[in-house]
């Protein structure tokens, strides 16, 4: 992240001083420089106002001056500048003020009378680094603003998936990476014999009426311990009315941007209505 010559150069530059004489020689000697944005003012009174409305990258800025100095200005200032960096380069004539101008907020100062060397030099630092803050600021928003607009299309993109397979399935399902239910929508854990805890009984139910195939259950499990993607599994279990209800699962293994295991994901569906006979018979050989 570069400052070039010429952002310096149209750097607004506002010059504070109760003597006309130095306000006319630091003008002229920043558009002598080729500074191009250059406001002034006698007036102490108007500085807060002047920098609400124009935010200076930098103010040249006289310590000494009647009914209002520059400490006082600068505590004007603070109210506007929130973020706590005020671009004020101090003037001053009292080698006494200097420490305590920057303990004011002030970031650098120049004594009087003038040294126009030494006072272009420190002009070019202060509005660098002044610019170079504003330019971080406004990535750092583009970079939050990006951020945000992303998350809420991910939200967006999360919530039309969830309904999707609302619409094509029965139910939603998740799991951490310990097997632990951690989003169910539907009958999930009716469908999948769930008991408190999330304990898994493979045999029946809690009434013990349902009966589970156990082969077909030991199949699904062995997938899911190998952190197999899995599609359109079917597997049944029996009901107490001596009927088989018939149940088709999808899921696939989720990991981090790290590639560690996360857990989970999948769907299910009551497929019993749409099995034949002979798609039971060819199940059990």
């Amino acid at each position: 992240m570069m400052i070039s010559k010429q952002e310096i150069l149209n750097a607004s530059i506002l010059i504070v001083d109760d003597q006309e004489v130095n306000v006319q020689l630091l003008g002229e000697m920043l558009r002598d420089a080729g500074y191009a944005c250059i406001a002034s003012t006698n007036n102490p009174y108007e500085v807060c106002g002047l920098h609400q409305n124009d935010r200076y990258d930098l103010i040249l800025l006289d310590l000494q001056m009647p009914g209002m100095d520059g400490f006082q200005v600068m505590e004007g200032l603070k109210e506007i500048d929130t973020d706590g960096y005020l671009p004020i380069l101090v003037v001053t004539a009292q080698p006494g003020h200097k420490l305590r101008a920057l303990a004011s907020g002030a970031k650098d100062f120049v004594s009087k009378p003038f040294d126009l060397v030494e006072i272009q030099t420190r002009i070019h630092n202060m509005l660098e680094v002044r610019l170079l803050y504003k330019k971080l600021e406004l990535y750092n928003q583009t970079l939050e603003q990006a951020v945000r607009e992303r998350t809420a299309e991910l939200h967006a993109s999360e919530a039309r998936f969830r309904r999707l397979t609302e619409l094509s399935s029965d139910w939603y399902w998740e799991q951490d990476k310990d097997g632990h239910f951690t989003q169910a929508y539907g009958p999930v854990l009716e469908m999948l014999g769930i008991l408190g805890d999330d304990a898994l009984d493979k045999s029946k139910d809690e009434k013990g009426g349902l009966r589970w195939n156990e082969t077909e259950r030991e199949t699904l499990e062995a997938n899911l311990a190998a952190r197999r993607p899995f599609l359109d599994y079917v597997y049944s279990r029996g009901n107490p009315d001596g009927s088989r209800q018939y149940l088709m699962v999808s899921g696939e293994p989720m990991f981090d941007s790290a590639g560690r295991f996360t857990g989970y994901r999948g769907i299910g569906k009551d497929v019993t209505e749409t099995m034949h006979p002979k798609e039971e018979l060819l199940t059990y050989k």
